[in-house]
């Protein structure tokens, strides 16, 4: 994904914990490494002014494939509530992060959870300690939470005769997350429970194939698809060769970032109305210039330059010397260069020092640099000391150290029959909502978002291709925050109030 200039648009954020061992060796994998391990411990949250008795269970699920044959140690956490007589009536929501490649620790410790990091919003990295609290913003009270760490992250690892790569790529993934799932609800009871999926970043592009693989293949109902910060269509992301796309879906949040930073020659006095102008703009006047390419005419591209000026804050030259076609690590380097600072792809409201003031493209990510640590070290505290995991067990932060490890972004095959596809599961989605119309989605935007742009999404539900009705099942929501838009205090408790709306609305 790095090779692709894609991974600078992904977030590695992704599933929690699970627990599992280091890879076993070749020897041991057949007979060690098919037992499952669970830690098992019991608490109590109070969140609206009500006490949440709860279990939580960290540990590893066996998967087998479907000669019965173990194939992966599958890493978790639960939460669930005690004293539940009728299971039935229980939602039961599971969640990951994206990367692909990340664990799912940043949804689990700064949202979903029942404890969470207590960071400042827009500080600069802080030394240990850290503080962990209660998270009173978590969905327990409405419902259980599973946190599922994909292949190669966390405690997961492939076992048996299976190797770590065999499950690294779209279709890979969101077959093996799909029979987690499967497998969770048969072991714990939940076949009849509501079902819900909540995913971040790639974790929203794997929340749109597993809610269709869920349907059509084991014949799993789910009641709702939670996307935080989505994309299903990669192309959005890749600002490829020839292709404009990515510069249209991007200008909006180039706008949104501008005003945050008071870089526009004229402030706006409403960012929704601005941003609505900026949208219109982008899909009109823009695009019919970009479509134009090469045989574009001197008055209009200096026209179209000055009208981006005005949206993005960067100065018409250099809009000009980069053929009207801005990529997003050029923006965030540029817009405050001459203050010495970059700009957060994450969320651009964040801001961290350009060493390199010569420098074309940002080096780094401002808001990952300062809230990584804290979140790491929170986590790994937690999870070796609330919950009680083995301390022998090692946490896959990521799979991004693992060796060989690459994503196969091919679609091969599936629903649109033979043949190799680009990287996107939007017909799935499609697919999904069309077969069963009480399926419901609600979409998160974060406005500073620079890794998966909030246009970008409207453009994706926007061609679905779905009847009137079915589109009806969409509801799009925004935040004055970026891609992890809870981490900003108010956007907290605005995310956890829309998920309990969305879970109470959508479960019989």
């Amino acid at each position: 994904m790095k090779k692709l200039y894609l991974l600078p648009f992904l977030l590695l954020l992704c599933s929690l914990g699970a627990i599992a061992q280091p890879a076993p060796t070749a020897k041991t994998a057949d007979t060690a490494a098919v037992k499952p391990v669970v830690v098992i411990t019991h608490h109590s949250i109070v969140i609206g002014g009500k006490t949440v008795n709860y279990t939580a269970t960290a540990g590893t699920l066996i998967l087998n494939n479907e000669k019965g044959e173990p194939i992966a140690g599958f890493g978790f956490v639960a939460y669930t509530k005690d004293g539940v007589s009728d299971l039935s009536k229980r939602p039961v929501l599971f969640g990951y992060n994206g990367g692909p490649g990340s664990s799912s620790l940043w949804l689990h410790m700064g949202a979903l959870g029942p404890r969470r990091v207590a960071v400042n919003d827009l500080s600069a990295p802080t030394p240990p300690p850290y503080k962990v609290e209660d998270n009173q913003n978590s969905i327990l009270d409405v419902t259980d939470i599973v946190m599922i760490d994909p292949i190669g992250t966390g405690f997961s690892h492939a076992i048996g005769k299976a190797q770590n790569k065999d499950f690294w790529g779209v279709d890979q993934d969101l077959r093996s997350i799909s029979n987690f799932i499967k497998e969770y609800i048969t072991e714990n009871d939940r076949w009849n429970s509501p079902k819900y999926l909540l995913g971040e970043s790639y974790g929203t592009m794997r929340s749109a194939g597993v809610v269709n693989y869920l349907q059509q293949r084991l014949g799993i109902a789910v009641n709702g698809v939670v996307l935080v910060s989505s994309v299903l269509d990669l192309r959005q992301l890749t600002f490829g060769a020839g292709d404009d796309i990515s510069y249209v879906m991007y200008l909006p949040t180039y706008a949104a970032t501008a005003y945050f930073h008071k870089k526009l020659p004229n402030q706006p006095a409403n960012l929704p109305a601005f941003l609505a102008e900026v949208i219109n703009y982008a899909k009109g006047a823009y695009t019919t210039a970009l479509m134009l390419g090469d045989k574009i005419d001197a008055a209009t591209k200096n026209a179209v330059a000055e009208k981006l000026a005005a949206y993005t804050g960067l100065s018409k030259d250099y809009i000009l010397k980069a053929n009207l076609r801005v990529n997003e690590p050029q923006f965030t380097q540029e817009l405050l260069r001459d203050q010495h600072l970059t700009v957060g792809r994450l969320d651009s409201r964040f801001t961290g020092i350009n060493q390199n003031l010569l420098s074309e493209n940002a080096k780094f990510d401002p808001q990952s640099t300062a809230i990584t640590p804290a979140y790491t070290a929170s986590f790994l505290n937690y999870l070796y000391g609330e919950l009680k995991v083995n301390k022998n067990m090692y946490y896959h932060i990521s799979a991004y150290n693992a060796e060989g490890f690459h994503w196969d972004w091919q679609r091969r095959g599936g629903m649109w029959g033979e043949g190799v596809y680009p990287p996107t599961t939007a017909p799935d989605l499609a697919n999904a909502m069309s077969r069963n119309p009480n399926l419901k989605v609600l979409v998160f935007n974060g406005y500073y978002d620079l890794a998966t742009p909030f246009y970008g999404t409207e453009y994706t539900m926007d061609h679905l291709g779905l009847e009137p009705e079915i589109q009806k099942n969409i509801t799009m929501k925004y935040f004055d925050a970026g891609h992890m838009m809870y981490v900003h205090p108010a956007s907290l408790v605005t995310f956890r109030k829309d998920i309990v709306d969305f879970i109470n609305s959508t479960n019989p």
